[in-house]
């Protein structure tokens, strides 16, 4: 079943704002932010000491210096606080799985701007009040789960607060209470995909018509494959725990392929990753943001590590927000290979292009060697007959090529054999390094 385009908007005075009018909000609203917290927290003294606020506009924001994750690090647990703990109203973080967490904190008002950004969201995707919402994004410290569910509950919608993991309970109430929105990793999406098909639940007779996917990377690639493993039309969403969690920007059943930004409460840029200079509309750059309404942990200025480029669309819906595109990579993510750069993102297209591959699939860097080389472990559907396994090897290596520039071995495991993500995002890279067992014992070895 799949979903219309809106014909109502919700908060539609703020999303179609006239441009050079949200401008003057920005503005406004920039220079109360910088006025508020250059002396509230030891880090917002730090990054911007010597600065008058006052003289600080967008045109000369770029100006000021930028603060990245590994900066805010070093202000854990709470250095970067601009209101007294008496008025905090919940705490997030990141996963810290690459060192010390970030902790993120909310006011009262920051949940309303939390749950206002994430209406829109789901607004986009065609919900609206009594929607069914079928939220498998994971509930906890990680801000997806209680990010959507705030949006759900602004919007005046349902939620069904399943969280992730549990895929056959998940089937089952997706089968029994007759959900229209689905929210989840695209990686869990696909194992959910998997899991229906395996009841011998099609595709077009559940009722899901739309999915709302983000936390992690994924392509157009994925995206065609969910839409026909679930019958639903997949749309992307972008955040990170640090500018709030989700709800920054949000593709609408009108313009896909266009990531709206809510920039009435997050400033975009997009700069050169290595210079810091701004790069023309359009063109691909690492993405920072200033929140500029937050009240709790605000950030100025803050380099997300996504690449990705911004663009002002004329939206058959209205909206006058500027957009981004999908994101291509990470900068701190990208893999040098033989002196090539590569984006995860990058393989998943040419795989996912073939709708003889599974969507599960991992890249293992095998570093024993003096040079690094590049293998794709992923699995042929069910269906795929023997006589075909080969040829279609040699298609995807020889496409993988002509996409990377360097040569990347495919190695298929059987059906069903890879994991699949239940909890969390999925682990896309393993490393192979000396002394280290093969990951994929039978496989590479």
């Amino acid at each position: 079943m799949m979903a219309e385009a809106t014909t109502q908007m919700f908060d539609r005075d703020a999303q179609t704002m006239p441009v050079e009018q949200r401008r003057e909000q920005q503005q406004r609203r920039l220079q109360e932010l910088l006025a508020r917290v250059q002396n509230a927290s030891p880090q917002h003294r730090q990054q911007l000491h010597g600065i008058d606020a006052r003289e600080v506009t967008l045109d000369n924001l770029h100006e000021l210096p930028t603060v990245s994750k590994k900066e805010l690090r070093e202000y854990y647990p709470l250095g970067a606080l601009c209101v007294e703990r008496g008025d905090l109203r919940r705490i997030h973080a990141t996963s810290g799985t690459s060192g010390r967490p970030t902790i993120v904190a909310y006011t009262e008002r920051d949940m309303e701007v939390m749950g206002r950004t994430n209406a829109r969201v789901l607004d986009a995707a065609g919900a609206k009040q009594g929607t069914l919402v079928h939220n498998a994004y994971g509930y906890g410290l990680f801000t997806g789960g209680l990010g959507m569910h705030q949006g759900i509950e602004h919007l005046g919608a349902c939620t069904v607060p399943i969280s992730g993991g549990m895929t056959q309970r998940q089937v089952t109430l997706i089968r029994d209470l007759y959900p229209e929105i689905l929210l989840s990793t695209p990686s869990y999406a696909a194992t959910l995909a998997d899991a229906m098909a395996h009841e011998g639940i099609a595709a077009s007779a559940n009722s899901l018509r739309v999915g709302i996917f983000g936390a992690e990377p994924w392509s157009e690639g994925m995206r065609a494959s969910l839409q026909a493993g679930l019958g639903i039309r997949a749309m992307d969403i972008y955040g990170m725990c640090e500018l709030q969690g989700p709800g920054v920007a949000f593709e609408s059943l009108d313009s896909p392929g266009h990531m709206f930004i809510n920039e009435d409460f997050f400033y975009p840029e997009c700069i050169d990753p290595y210079t810091g200079e701004a790069v023309p509309e359009g063109e691909v750059g690492e993405l920072v943001f200033t929140t500029l309404t937050k009240e709790a942990v605000p950030v100025i200025r803050y380099r997300t590590g996504d690449l990705a480029s911004l663009q002002r669309i004329d939206d058959p819906g209205g909206r006058t927000f500027i957009t981004m595109s999908r994101i291509v990579g990470r900068s701190d993510d990208m893999l040098v290979i033989r002196g090539v750069n590569v984006f995860p993102s990058e393989i998943e297209a040419v795989l996912l292009t073939d709708d003889r591959v599974s969507t599960a699939y991992t890249l293992v860097i095998d570093e024993r060697g003096n040079m690094p080389t590049l293998t794709a472990v992923t699995e042929p559907m069910p269906d795929v007959p023997a006589s075909q396994i080969d040829p279609m090897l040699g298609q995807l290596q020889h496409a993988l090529k002509d996409r990377l520039g360097i040569s990347c071995q495919v190695v298929l495991s059987p059906p069903g054999g890879l994991p699949r993500t239940e909890v969390g995002k999925a682990v896309r890279v393993k490393h192979w390094r000396k002394g280290e067992d093969s990951p994929f014992p039978g496989l590479l070895g």
